[in-house]
């Protein structure tokens, strides 16, 4: 009996999505089935992006951040490309270039090449394209994106000297690192377009109530920058080193280092020079091939999950890359079982992902939740002939409280919850499991009240950490099974791996437990 050829599967991007696929693929690996080569732009082992800012704040190691070592791969017989770049892919010939000249045979190429951080246009930044790793430009001294070990390197520098660090943008990843600047002792102030913070997830209460929270951090807020352009001067060296960032109504906001968090956009030109067609990322189907070619699949923040029949001649198609870890993880699991199986013979339902996204910000001291849109206004007009959605709130901005609960039938579609953290746990398990909301709302709002301290009640079956999937059964299992730290639950479970906002929940886990390492989340 002849022995089966393995199939061919080239990995371009070796980030936490790509690790994530690579890591599941490991029984096929080592059995023969699968002939894995990976291609990774940076030359370290990948680490969890998520949590970089944390360890620019310091409250990481670099150790904590690694998520797959590569000889865990090399070992059971796959083949890693550190340090290297795929800069091109022959669709006909099944091939795909390499930055060394190399050229790789392939039968399926996973595109996991992640997404590049948005780098504005300012008067006076500089932007040398392609002279770093391969990831991201390289910009004037002290400004910075904040995308990889190498960018939280040179905050951590600053931090270290109590610096003052100017933060551009206010999306969740902005917020979130102000908040452990200000933490770790750093002077951060936030510069951002438009009136209020998050807004692609708070209404204007919520976001009244996150700006006073975060003054109350430390966190100075410049709401209505337009930034135009930026002042830099030479240092003792000659070299131009960030000194101010400049709006448009004449502000200079005065730092040490100027941090750009202004979004990301996919990294899919490696796909759109080779003809496939491109949306908000690579546009894959429910099976997460290529629109264009069905042997080149993509996953995590480069793919652009779209429905082909409907949309095909579509200019625009709706939807776009999630931007969260959980979903990236999914689409890998999901493939490398599609894979294994199609080595096998066998199939595999197609992809969905059915598990609705909660952002939850990350941060000492405030409390922050959302989840679907929470827009709706509750004492706007109906047209006739329409059903307003139902609408709940609670405001207290004097002592920084404040939740919205929009419903459809009694069924939560959406909410935001700040500075309560109780009755934002327990929306966050109603929004996931699209639950019905007690008829008196208020009831979820007690959660929060002084005199009830006691454990939140969650059950085995309750998912603690959302981007692994992880149910407090598994960690208490865990637990049992003796793992003594955060950490140690991460390694045993994955749990607390992903944005790293269920670490504390982990934390309280083990210290009800007993175990007295509980303190390092």
């Amino acid at each position: 009996m002849s022995t089966p050829v393995p199939l061919r599967v080239v990995l371009a991007g070796f980030g936490p999505v790509g690790a994530r696929f690579a890591e599941e693929m490991l029984p096929a690996i080592a059995a023969g089935r699968i002939a894995l080569t990976v291609v990774g732009a940076e030359r370290d082992d990948p680490y969890n992006r998520v949590l970089v800012a944390e360890y620019a704040a310091g409250e990481v190691a670099r150790d904590d951040l690694t998520l797959l070592g590569s000889t865990t791969l090399t070992d059971a017989g796959a083949t890693v490309l550190r340090g290297v770049r795929a800069t091109g892919i022959d669709r006909e010939a099944h091939l795909v270039h390499l930055s060394t000249g190399d050229r790789l045979v392939y039968d399926r190429l996973v595109l996991a090449t992640g997404a590049r951080a948005n780098v504005p246009v300012l008067d006076g930044l500089e932007r040398i394209v392609g002279a770093s790793d391969g990831l991201d430009d390289t910009l004037t001294e002290g400004v910075c994106v904040l995308r990889t070990a190498e960018d939280a390197e040179r905050v951590r520098t600053v931090v270290a000297e109590g610096g003052r660090v100017v933060v551009l943008g206010a999306g969740v990843l902005g917020i979130e690192l102000a908040l452990l600047l200000a933490h770790a002792g750093a002077r951060p102030t936030v510069a951002h377009f438009g009136p209020t913070p998050m807004p692609r997830q708070l209404d204007r209460g919520a976001a009244a109530v996150l700006g006073a929270a975060l003054e109350r951090a430390g966190v100075h807020v410049v709401p209505h920058t337009r930034a135009e352009a930026i002042v830099a001067r030479p240092d003792e060296r000659g070299i131009r080193r960030f000194e101010a960032l400049v709006s448009a109504d004449g502000k200079r906001i005065q730092g040490d280092l100027l941090v750009l968090s202004c979004g990301v956009t996919a990294r899919a030109e490696l796909a759109g020079e080779a003809g496939l067609r491109v949306g908000g990322g690579v546009l894959v189907d429910d099976r997460l091939r290529s629109w264009t070619d069905p042997d080149i699949l993509a996953i995590g923040d480069c793919a652009h999950i779209g429905d082909a029949d409907a949309h095909l001649h579509d200019q625009v198609v709706p939807g776009g890359p999630a931007g969260l870890i959980g979903p990236g993880w999914r689409q890998a699991e999901w493939l490398a079982r599609a894979l294994i199986a199609e080595c096998e013979g066998s199939d595999v339902e197609p992809f969905v992902d059915d598990t609705p996204g909660v952002v939850l910000l990350k941060a000492e001291g405030v409390d922050l939740v959302s989840a679907g849109d929470v827009s709706a206004d509750p004492f706007a007009p109906v047209p006739r002939g329409e059903q307003a959605p139902g609408v709940a709130l609670w405001a207290d901005p004097e002592h920084g409280t404040y939740t919205k609960m929009v419903t459809r039938d009694g069924v939560l579609t959406g909410f935001v919850s700040v500075g309560m953290p109780r009755t934002a746990a327990e929306l966050g398990v109603l929004y996931t499991r699209r639950g019905e909301l007690p008829s008196d709302r208020s009831l979820l709002l007690r959660l929060d009240a002084v005199e009830d301290l006691a454990p939140r009640a969650t059950g085995r079956e309750a998912t603690v950490c959302v981007c692994n999937a992880v149910t407090a059964g598994a960690i208490e299992d865990a637990i049992a099974d003796g793992c003594a730290s955060v950490p140690e639950i991460g390694r045993c479970t994955r749990a607390g791996t992903g944005c790293g906002g269920c670490r504390s929940r982990i934390a309280e886990m083990l210290t009800a437990s007993g175990t007295l390492e509980a303190a390092p989340a």
